[in-house]
């Protein structure tokens, strides 16, 4: 290398320069090999090429070397860069904190359509033993009615009397009392098709959401991990068995 001339060593780097083939950290690196290239890279003439490749709108100043121009504004790109990245960074931290709310939340309502699954299911159960009671008070009571007549003897005036009177107000009790027995039935199968109807539009918001959880947490990438994982798994098994054939034969 000292058998060149110092006017070829400047040539070779202003050609690897107007190249794009060295940069400013290839120059740098240059300057520290030896004293010569040291001084031939500090050269104003190199760097002011490098800073019109680099950074054309920028224009050397007399009073500021060019290498001075271009650390500023690498510093200064770099700090453009930091910054950049950082900001790259908070958004993506921004993007996970909310991919992460949103997955709480549709969590939360999975938890709630299950509760008010539990609730109507609950709901329907009350019911279903209401009516059931409800329907074998009113058959015992039909049953009563039909059971319940004057006997046919005879007896004195004033019995017969009374019996009529007893007769007639345990009729009138008793058909009020069917009345409202068959009231409250059909109140509660009216009851018990509108919680049937609100359980499946329930259980349908449910599954809904069950889907829209199962697709945000969907990932590719580790959908293919997993599934390269697995395959290694048991590839690694079918190695352990063949080995363990293998021994059993040479045994």
């Amino acid at each position: 290398m000292s058998f060149l001339p110092e006017e070829l060593w400047q040539r070779i780097l202003e050609i690897g320069i107007e190249s794009r083939g060295l940069s400013c950290q290839d120059l740098c690196c240059v300057s520290i090999s030896c004293r010569r290239l040291h001084r031939l890279s500090s050269e104003d003439l190199l760097w002011n090429r490098l800073l019109s490749a680099d950074y054309p709108q920028t224009h050397p100043s007399s009073s500021t070397s060019s290498k001075s121009l271009y650390k500023l504004r690498f510093e200064r790109d770099n700090e453009w860069r930091i910054a950049a990245r950082r900001r790259a960074v908070l958004r993506k931290e921004r993007r996970i904190a909310a991919h992460r709310r949103a997955v709480l939340r549709k969590e939360s309502q999975i938890v709630e359509h299950s509760r008010k699954l539990r609730e109507i299911q609950t709901l329907v159960a009350q019911e279903t033993a209401t009516a059931t009671q409800t329907a074998q008070d009113l058959s015992n009571l039909l049953r009563a009615r039909q059971a319940f007549v004057p006997l046919n003897v005879w007896q004195p005036e004033v019995v017969r009397i009374m019996q009529n009177q007893m007769v007639e107000q345990s009729a009138v009790a008793a058909e009020c009392r069917i009345h409202a027995l068959e009231m409250e039935l059909n109140l509660c199968k009216q009851q018990i098709e509108g919680l049937e109807l609100f359980y499946k539009d329930e259980k349908r918001r449910l599954d809904t959401a069950k889907e829209e959880l199962t697709s945000m947490k969907y990932h590719p990438m580790e959908q293919h991990k997993t599934i390269s994982q697995r395959d290694s798994k048991h590839v690694k098994r079918k190695k352990m068995k063949i080995g363990n054939s293998c021994e059993s034969l040479i045994c």
